[in-house]
């Protein structure tokens, strides 16, 4: 008898945790929406925590946050390749600077809020805009699903990542 207490006890906690999993998920889901109109606040970064916790708790909502027609190549592009938009660099580095420009002009009485935004919003701008803006022309083996010669090749292709999803 007490193996199946346990047993209920261990199905109560994974129940829980993937009920606490999924309401995170969707606080991120929200979060995301109001980064989409609010300056500065991020988009892309709160729907890829709630990729990773729908991962944990509900295929079906990662499989529909993935494939989402406007989250979803964002996501894609940055879990397989570290890509990030021009289009998203300049929107987030020029969201940015207007609202430094704003606390700076009209909202700070001294140096010290723009000094704190600054030192944060310079290196997350330099990170940006280092990374990548498309994916590579090449990929493994690994990455295409792909296993008729020895892991670690590398096979190029025309097709980007993007247009191979269509094929799948």
């Amino acid at each position: 008898m007490p193996d199946v207490q346990a047993e209920k006890s261990k199905r109560l906690g994974q129940c829980f945790v993937r009920w606490f999993l999924l309401g995170f998920g969707w606080l991120n889901i929200g979060l995301g929406l109001i980064g989409v109109f609010i300056p500065g606040l991020p988009t892309t970064v709160f729907m890829l925590i709630a990729l990773w916790a729908f991962s944990k708790s509900s295929e079906r909502f990662q499989k529909w946050l993935w494939n989402h027609p406007r989250f979803g190549a964002p996501i894609q592009g940055w879990h397989r390749h570290r890509v990030i938009s021009r289009r998203a660099k300049a929107l987030a580095v020029g969201t940015m600077s207007a609202s430094f420009l704003f606390i700076l002009f009209f909202v700070a009485e001294d140096w010290m809020l723009p000094s704190i935004m600054a030192g944060i919003m310079v290196p997350v701008a330099l990170y940006l805009i280092t990374r990548a803006s498309e994916a590579p022309e090449f990929e493994s083996e690994y990455d295409s699903g792909q296993s008729s010669s020895p892991a670690g090749t590398v096979q190029y292709s025309r097709k980007s990542t993007f247009s191979q999803l269509n094929d799948i």
